[in-house]
Parts: C-alpha cells; structure tokens; sequence
C-alpha cells in the first residue's frame, strides 16, 4: 500500500509538472544552473510558496541535490506563511531541516553582517501578488542592499506577477512617503514581476548609497505579460494567509485601502478583500449606489458576513463575531476591471452613506496610496471617478522607465 502511495505522489507530481505552461526560475535554475551553487554557502530567502511545480519546497531541493544551505530567511507571514500579517517574526531553528532561520521581519528588516557571515550567495524565491505595498518587494529591496554591503551575490528566482504584466494604476509613490509599505516610485499596480523590478532597482540607482548589486536574475520560462496566474497552470499557493485565491488578489489593490478604515475588509472571512462591510449597513442600498457609477468590469452585491478570529488570518479581526452588511465585489471582466479606481469609489461611498461613524486613518491612506491629496479629497466629499487622472503623466513616464527592465514578452 505504501509503495502504491509513493507511485501515485510521483504520478501527480509528475502531472502537475507537465501541464504546467509555465516554469519559475526556481525550476529553471535546477535545470540549468545547479552548478553555479556548487561548493557556495547559500542563504535562502523563501517561505511557503518557494516550491517547484512538482510541489517540492525548493530548500528540500536545494538539500537532496548537494546544495550547502547554511540559513534562511523569513519575511513577513513566516518561512511557513502561517503568521498574520503585520505581526513580527522571531528567528528560530527550521524544525524541518535544522537550519537558522533568521527573521526579516521584527526588529531586523535587512540581513545584518551577523547573519551573513557564513553565506556566500542569497537566493531569493517569494510569490508576490502585483501590488506595491506587498511587503516581499521590500524585503527584497533590503536583502539586495545587504548583499551590495557585504559582497554576496544576489540571485532572484522569478515568478509571475498574478495579476498580468500589462496593467499598471495608480499614483506613483510620493517618495516623502517611502516606508515599507512602497521603498521605490511604483504605481499601486506595477505590471512587473519581481525579478523585473530587482533589475529596475539596479538601473535606476535607487537603493542607498549606490545599486551596484551582484545581481542575478533567472528568468523564468514560458511567461507572457498578459498572462493571469491562472493561465500558467501553475498552483495556486497562498502567498499570505488572506491571499486565498487568484479573486482576492485581483481585488486587493483597490480594497486593501479599507485596511485604513474603521470598514471591516473581510478579515476573518471566506473572502477577504472581497467582501467589505460593517455593522449596521444597508448592504441592498451600498450595491445599487456602487452599481451605479458603472465601473468597468465589476458588479456589487449585497453580503453578510460574520468576522470569525483565526489565529493564522485574523487573530483580531474587525467587528469579530459581529454580523457586517456590505457588498460582495464580483469582477465580471478582469480585463477591464481597474482595481484601485474601484477602491476609491468604494471608500467614497462608504464614507457617505456610514457617516458620521466611518473613521479613516489618513496617514495609512496615503502610504497605501502612495499620495496625500487622494485622502484629502476623499474627506472632503469630493472624490470622483476622475480622480487617477490627475496621474497619467506620472503613469505614461513609469512605463516608459520600465521598459528596458522588462524580461518577457
């Protein structure tokens, strides 16, 4: 029985791997440059979602083929994504293969030299979700100024960017509000894998001092720009425990701005970042108002819903075991559907019909957003669907900075 077991994993991993039309840099990197680690100390910054198609953890990998790991790293959420978010991350012994795991989220954000002194080479290998403010960008940004430091080499295994390579919204970051949340001038919704933007940071010079980086990117294979996560074939694995599907990372560059709100963002829920609402809304009446503005590529619909604490999700989860009222948001086109647009409107609305109660954090807005008149204008009731014209410019410019970094088609 066992022995039939072990076929029938082979088997799947084997399927897995050959209806995927896509291969991570992870992949590539076995295939083709295993050797360039051979007899190298190799730090590996990774977490859950650094596994190969045939569902392997790359650090498993790296171990069974020789690989002389000797640390990983931890961003946000864990080296098992099993930490909510915003809480820190302790360093620790990896139970499953012995190695110190050092955080990079707590008091450390960046490698220090302690950490790297027996590490010749960083791998970084993280699934990011195609927002600005997704912390693993910032991690990145920190472990390739560590390396530059130190004289590590850098090798970033790329991923796709869930959301397409095409689309680009938002404000590019005002860089008077640089924090973790956003370290470079990006839209909210970039269009960039990470292994692109390691390469923009590089040639745009903007880390500290100097970008002269030893780094590597490897690319993957297979990858169009227009592609969503889904027509890769490969598995979805939740980059962060409220990251549960393609939907929710669809949504969540427009909704994640109720993070700043006193409106609860569907922590806690089945839906996350879809379903969005409060105590003592008129759901039925928030969707007709919302439907009316006609936003492309998006319909609303009313939803209850009841915050349940998680202790991975939503350890404190807003209106926990209340009953909210709000709207669904249900992308009928995602083609069209422009997700920050949408999330202002939405924070509009809200602010309308909950008053005097909705309470907006201004100061999270604006690093969210990446722009201090956005919130401004929200308060004052002046926020219409016109407001991302105001950044065009600033939006035509960044794509044409972009695109000498651009690694696929």
């Amino acid at each position: 029985m066992k022995r039939l077991l072990s076929i029938l994993v082979f088997l799947l991993a084997l399927s897995s791997q050959l209806l995927a039309l896509v291969k991570p840099g992870a992949q590539v990197l076995f295939e083709r440059y295993l050797d360039s680690l051979k007899g190298k100390r190799v730090g590996v910054i990774c977490n859950h979602t650094s596994k190969l198609p045939n569902g392997v953890h790359l650090v498993d990998t790296l171990l069974h083929s020789g690989i002389h790991v000797t640390a990983l790293f931890a961003p946000e959420h864990g080296i098992r994504g099993a930490v909510a978010a915003g809480q820190t991350i302790a360093s620790n012994i990896d139970s499953a293969t012995g190695l110190h795991v050092y955080s990079l989220y707590g008091k450390t954000l960046k490698p220090t030299p302690e950490m790297l002194t027996n590490v010749d080479v960083l791998l970084f290998d993280l699934q990011d979700v195609g927002a600005r403010f997704y912390t693993y960008a910032s991690t990145m940004a920190n472990c390739m100024e560590a390396a530059r430091d130190l004289g590590k080499k850098m090798i970033v295994l790329d991923r796709p960017n869930p959301i397409n390579g095409i689309d680009i919204e938002g404000p590019v970051l005002d860089m008077d509000l640089i924090s973790f949340l956003g370290l470079f001038p990006l839209p909210v919704r970039h269009g960039l894998t990470l292994g692109e933007l390691a390469k923009m940071i590089v040639g745009e010079g903007w880390l500290n001092y100097n970008s002269a980086v030893d780094l590597w990117v490897i690319s993957m294979e297979g990858w169009k720009r227009t592609m969503w996560y889904d027509e890769t074939r490969l598995p979805w694995v939740p980059p962060s425990p409220n990251m549960k599907s393609l939907a929710t990372a669809t949504v969540y560059p427009g909704t994640c701005f109720f993070e700043a709100t006193n409106i609860s963002e569907g922590r806690g829920t089945a839906k996350p970042f879809e379903w969005i609402g409060a105590p003592g809304n008129k759901s039925a009446k928030l969707a007709s108002r919302l439907n009316a503005y006609r936003l492309p590529g998006v319909r609303f619909a009313p939803v209850e819903f009841t915050p349940t604490p998680d202790s991975i999700a939503a350890p404190d989860p807003k209106f926990k075991k209340r009953k909210c009222r709000g709207v669904f948001v249900h992308v009928t086109d995602r083609t069209m559907y422009r997700p920050v647009l949408t999330g202002l409107v939405m924070l509009n609305v809200f602010r309308s019909m909950f008053a005097p109660k909705f309470q907006l954090m201004q100061g999270r807005l604006d690093h969210l957003v990446g722009d201090t008149s956005i919130g401004e204008t929200l308060m004052k009731g002046k926020l219409d669907t016109n407001i991302l014209d105001r950044f065009k410019n600033q939006i035509t410019d960044f794509k044409q900075r972009r695109m000498k970094y651009l690694l696929y088609e």
